[in-house]
């Protein structure tokens, strides 16, 4: 799979992650080109701060492959991951982290964190719709 085939699945995921009442974020793990996990975030589903979708899918490219290390794996995410998922994927040795869109506030160089240098920004057409898939569920939720 090419990266913008990898990135329609991810949005995909976030879509039905919105359609669940969850914040609308995918991710996928990928290894030698193939998807070998995916999820979207399942917090108010399981009631549960770390049940982010990074979070799972990295738990399940784990159980697929049989090791805690995710080397050689790259990790694509419709949002910038929050400093709990990066620590996550830095950890399990996920090679590289690629995501649509940056999160201001809670990415892990956003405001409400640390900085930190040590991922890789993708700058996608679905960007633009992931910023309108998140304004249009937190609006929807204000009211």
């Amino acid at each position: 799979m090419n990266k913008s085939e990898v990135f329609e699945r991810v949005f995909e995921l976030a879509l039905q992650a919105a359609s669940l009442n969850e914040i609308p974020i995918g991710a996928v793990v990928v290894k030698d080109g193939e998807i070998i996990s995916a999820a979207h975030n399942e917090t108010e589903m399981r009631k549960s701060f770390v049940a982010h979708a990074e979070m799972i899918a990295i738990e399940k490219a784990s159980k697929k492959i049989g090791s805690k290390y995710l080397n050689d794996c790259e990790l694509f995410v419709s949002l910038e991951p929050c400093a709990m998922c990066l620590h996550a994927a830095k950890l399990s040795r996920i090679t590289t982290i690629h995501y649509l869109l940056k999160s201001e506030k809670f990415g892990a160089e956003g405001r409400a964190y640390f900085k930190t240098n040590s991922h890789n920004f993708e700058e996608k057409s679905l960007g633009i719709k992931q910023q309108e898939l998140l304004a249009h569920f937190f609006k929807a939720k204000r009211s």
